[in-house]
């Protein structure tokens, strides 16, 4: 085969899709639930060591509400990202005081009503107005969880521009209230303790106003208490004590946990905030956590593991190599397994050349596993929401990806060689150094493995997002290690390499039918497409790559006709891409695959706890229509007659969670678990742990969960 550099640089620059239209953005978004506004304070102008306010106001309608920092049993917190000036810094929420929202045995955190976010910027000494339009520019991408019965995810695009000179005082009256919202810190520290299952807490400081009254209790920390459970609390002169029952289903198990307090007083509401030391010994979990859960509890975010490998560790690094082998038996990585049987066979009789090719291949599989893993855990650190196989969540990458298949099938099909398109000194080049060729072999393979979950490789993942840099990329290059050591075997075995098949005039037919398997692999794409861009996105891709197909007949022809047929076909591809292309990035509107089937419903925040608060079992299907394995699963397991029979005479709701396109509300979900990939199956039940199913899902294992309710 020729070089996998040249049909790189074919397939994805001759596809090209470009970036989505922005829609105008402004400071107001409005929704049936919510009006969202951004809004300014800068009463003294904007100059170098100044400090301005920004915020976003949340005004409700009757009976929704948005979440605090810390949602409660569930719920989503409001996220705002920032896009500044160099030399404008923002801070972090200044969070008003929440108020407790019970909805059925359950209970949450939140605000009703009007709300203002207010966020802080610092300006700088190299903030550096534009001279011939002064002004400061501030944009906010902000998404927000709001919830009655029912939950709706909503987001939206803000600016502002602030005159550098001059006020800006209009908002005044609506910050100073947020101002008079925020809680005030105590002088003196706040005591936790933790006894049997309950976290003792003592404050003393608090103004002689509030004693003897009902104080509201609010940890920062989440999911360690039980927010709706009844508690105790009484006054001992200045000092006011509490004891809170612990969750059963703990995550974080913290030495530090700020927390706040508020009471009425009058017609006014005091808040509080202070942060305590715990002392006392965490019990374990009642709930047997998952791997990645487990791992997430005992290195909650923002603490350091120890420096000595746990235990938990080298579970997780084992069985991501499992994981990773196991891969290699995926359908999604058949494709790139057959181009390397061929180069096994090409090579069979020069050991040195295929132990060199073998060690290329493994040094780009695994390469690609620690770029993709610190990738995503760059991006998760700058707030984004992403999970394991979250490239194909973009329907440019899976554009990009069908291009390529389809460049690879046609040279497999013998319709050109990549000879011709190369200058003879590359071919010689390439000759000569095979590696490059096994090493972005190496590369195709990992990036269209990465979107497959094999057995074992679910709770690995989960636990690399616990841990610190160093230890998740360990367990990637693990992953990436499993999936390239049978082939790595093979090339430096001769026991193996004689069983190969000997080179000759099968290699031709072999190739020429490997073709296939690369269209199949572009059927699927196609399909994973059509799910996130709709048949006119899918069909847009179709008529792309067929007019790929044709410059590449094109500029294998000879003589006059290939100068005047090549020209007709770039413009064709050129005028297809001008008019149809931003179809294929172009968003499904108002569809949820999820909700084809009568039997499914599509997930959404807050549903499962709706649910088990009625008293029913759920059961959910976390998925995503580039995912091979869920498609299987789905078509198997989940479509069995008599499971789905016991499903209904359990009365169990069932809700499938499509991750097809980026979601952070079920990356949110999936992280509780101790993933970030899916498929992950679970089983809900009110008062018990939820039970994460394996990848590889089969009857007999969901049957046998089901008869535990």
């Amino acid at each position: 085969m020729q070089p996998l550099a040249a049909l790189f640089l074919i397939a994805f620059c001759t596809l090209s899709t470009g970036a989505r239209g922005q829609d105008a953005v402004k400071n107001t978004v409005t929704t049936e639930q919510v009006r969202a506004e951004l809004m300014a304070h800068a009463p003294d102008g904007v100059d170098p060591g100044k400090t301005v306010w920004v915020g976003l106001q949340l005004v409700h309608q009757p009976l929704w509400h948005t979440y605090w920092k810390n949602s409660g049993d569930s719920g989503l917190a409001t996220s705002l990202t920032w896009t500044l000036p160099a030399g404008v810094l923002a801070g972090d929420i200044a969070w008003p005081l929440p108020v407790k929202i019970p909805i059925g045995n359950l209970a949450n955190y939140g605000y009703e009503g009007s709300v203002l976010l207010p966020v802080p910027l610092t300006i700088t000494p190299d903030f550096k107005p534009s001279l011939l339009n002064p002004e400061l520019e501030v944009k906010l991408q902000a998404s927000w969880l709001v919830c009655k019965l029912e939950c709706v995810p909503q987001d939206g695009e803000f600016v502002l521009r602030l005159p550098v000179k001059g006020s800006t005082a209009i908002n005044g009256a609506i910050f100073d209230a947020a101002f008079k919202a925020q809680p005030q810190a105590l002088n003196e520290p706040a005591s936790m303790t933790v006894e049997n299952n309950v976290l003792k807490v003592s404050v003393s400081g608090l103004p002689a106003s509030l004693r003897g009254k009902t104080l509201d209790f609010f940890p920062e920390t989440p999911e360690i208490i039980e927010t709706a459970a009844q508690w105790q609390q009484s006054w001992q002169g200045a000092l006011w004590t509490a004891a809170v029952p612990l969750s059963s289903h703990r995550s974080a198990s913290p030495e530090v946990m700020p927390l706040v307090l508020t009471g009425q007083v009058g017609s006014a509401r005091l808040g509080f905030v202070s942060q305590a030391r715990i002392s006392g010994s965490w019990p374990a979990p009642i709930a047997l956590a998952p791997l990645g859960e487990a791992a997430a509890a005992q290195y909650p975010p923002g603490s350091s593991a120890p420096a000595n490998l746990p235990s938990s560790l080298w579970l997780a690094l084992l069985g991501a190599l499992l994981g990773g082998m196991i891969l290699n038996l995926m359908p999604c990585v058949f494709p790139v397994l057959a181009i390397k049987v061929v180069g096994f066979a090409r090579h069979g009789s020069n050991q040195h050349r295929q132990r060199v090719g073998g060690l290329a291949y493994s040094a780009g599989v695994v390469l690609s596993f620690v770029a993709l893993g610190a990738l995503m855990l760059l991006l998760r650190s700058a707030g984004e929401q992403l999970g394991w196989g979250f490239q194909l969540q973009s329907p440019a990458v899976v554009a990009a990806l069908a291009a390529l298949f389809t460049v690879i099938g046609l040279n497999l099909a013998g319709l050109f060689e990549f000879g011709q398109f190369v200058p003879s000194r590359v071919a010689l080049l390439e000759a000569k150094n095979p590696s490059v060729d096994a090493f972005l072999s190496g590369i195709l393979a990992a990036v269209i493995a990465s979107p497959c979950t094999a057995p074992f490789m679910g709770a690995s993942l989960g636990l690399a997002l616990a841990l610190p840099a160093w230890q998740a990329l360990a367990i990637f290059a693990s992953l990436g290690l499993g999936m390239a050591l049978p082939y790595l075997a093979a090339s430096w075995s001769p026991a193996l390499a004689r069983k190969l098949p000997r080179p000759g005039a099968w290699m031709a037919t072999f190739r020429h039918a490997m073709a296939f398997p690369m269209f199949a692999t572009v059927v699927w794409l196609l399909w994973v497409l059509g799910q996130q861009s709709g048949i006119d996105g899918a069909a847009a891709l179709l008529a792309l790559l067929l007019s790929l197909a044709l410059v590449i007949w094109a500029l294998g022809l000879q003589g006059r006709s290939r100068l005047v047929m090549t020209t007709l076909s770039v413009a064709t591809l050129a005028f297809l891409m001008a008019s149809i292309g931003q179809n294929i990035i172009k968003p499904l509107e108002n569809a949820n695959p999820a909700a084809n089937s009568a039997l499914w419903q599509p997930w959404a925040p807050g549903k499962v706890d709706q649910a088990l608060a009625a008293g029913a079992p759920v059961f959910v299907d976390f998925t995503a229509a580039w995912c091979v394995t869920c498609q299987y699963n789905k078509k198997t397991t989940l479509a069995n007659a008599d499971l789905l029979a016991d499903f209904a005479a359990r009365k169990v709701t069932l809700l499938r969670a499509d991750w097809t396109r980026r979601d952070p509300a079920i990356t949110a979900a999936l992280a509780q678990l101790g993933r970030n990939g899916v498929p992950v199956y679970v089983l809900y039940q009110a008062g018990r742990a939820p039970v994460v199913l394996s990848e590889i899902l089969s009857v007999n294992e969901v049957r046998s969960a089901l008869a535990e309710l």
